[in-house]
């Protein structure tokens, strides 16, 4: 039987992790799926277990390590199966819960990507920080989850338990059809790692192809397994990479109002950091803005390209009002609370 599935872990130095979660990974696999290893040239023995342990897992081997994005890019190239499942390396997956996900896509020609409910390893029943039941943007640019509002994470109460178009799929589990990501030229490489998946759903969506949770699938995510919450790295990679996905995609439509808030509002969240005795934090701030002005023309050139190629959409899965008010003023906690 030809496979239609190609889950492609990333790896990179993770033994550790692919001892603890590919088991499940491979026990849960349909007979239409096949599992690779992507990896972003590990010094360990990453390849050596995964072989030894797993041999009819593929090995994809990277000439160096690519990060996320470049990856990714770099590894898919030799995958020809119709739908990519991409796979952090520290999920455990329920039993099918590929299944739920491969048949709302055949059924639906117009979704294009797609992810699972994804719960909190270490509290299962709880949501995870990086996806929940599905992502969103607010008017500004920062993301937020259907079961995670900032650092309220809610518990999982089958509250959402219905499929939903949602506006970003988390890279952490996230499906897409092999063709969508080749007319997309794939994640944008200078993110290196961190909301490139978001790009890549506002580029897909700007094709006129949707975005969906299906929470009848179910994995469980560790989180922060390669950079977490409390490094200023990521901190850098998150605001620098939303500001370049700000500029690249959002609507002409008030934009240099809407730029303008946004960069108070980033000004704000490193004043926050500091008045916590986070200075490195409000460093990563400030670096993540001096990249974006050194690079504002190649930005600019991308936003054109794509502004020529596929114009703008007005989109019904953003919300067009501040998440920092709603959360902060408005002490709106949860995502049921929201109004769109």
């Amino acid at each position: 039987m030809d496979t239609k599935v190609a889950v492609v872990i990333l790896n990179w130095n993770g033994k550790k992790l692919l001892e603890e979660y590919l088991p499940s990974v491979v026990s849960s696999i349909p007979s239409y799926a096949k599992v690779y290893l992507a990896d972003n040239n590990s010094s360990d023995e990453s390849i050596d277990y995964t072989q030894q342990n797993f041999p009819t897992i593929e090995i994809i081997r990277n000439k160096k390590n690519y990060g996320f994005a470049e990856g990714y890019n770099q590894a898919l190239q030799s995958v020809e199966e119709d739908y990519y499942v991409l796979l952090n390396s520290d999920i455990e997956c329920a039993p099918n819960w590929i299944e739920p996900i491969y048949e709302k896509m055949e059924s639906d020609s117009s979704i294009g990507i797609c992810q699972p409910k994804i719960l909190d390893y270490k509290n299962k029943t709880h949501f995870e920080y990086a996806g929940a039941a599905g992502g969103f943007i607010d008017v500004f640019g920062y993301p937020f989850c259907r079961g995670r509002l900032f650092n309220h994470i809610e518990k999982d109460e089958q509250q959402y338990k219905e499929d939903l178009k949602i506006f970003w799929a988390t890279g952490a589990c996230l499906f897409i059809r092999k063709s969508l990501f080749k007319e997309l030229n794939g994640f944008d490489e200078s993110f290196f790692a961190h909301m490139e998946e978001i790009d890549l759903c506002w580029r897909a969506q700007r094709t006129g192809a949707t975005v969906y949770c299906v929470p009848t699938s179910t994995v469980y995510h560790l989180g922060g397994g390669t950079l977490n919450k409390i490094n200023p790295k990521k901190t850098y990679l998150n605001f620098r990479n939303n500001l370049v996905m700000l500029l690249k995609n959002g609507h002409t439509r008030y934009f240099l109002i809407r730029l303008v808030l946004k960069l108070l509002l980033d000004g704000m969240a490193g004043i926050k950091f500091l008045l916590e005795g986070s200075p490195k934090h409000t460093w990563s701030v400030i670096r993540a803005h001096l990249y974006v002005y050194l690079k504002l023309r190649t930005i600019l050139k991308k936003r054109r390209a794509l502004r020529l190629k596929y114009g703008f959409l007005s989109i019904d899965t953003i919300y067009y009002k501040s998440i920092v008010a709603s959360y902060y003023l408005l002490a709106k906690k949860t995502f049921n609370s929201l109004k769109f």
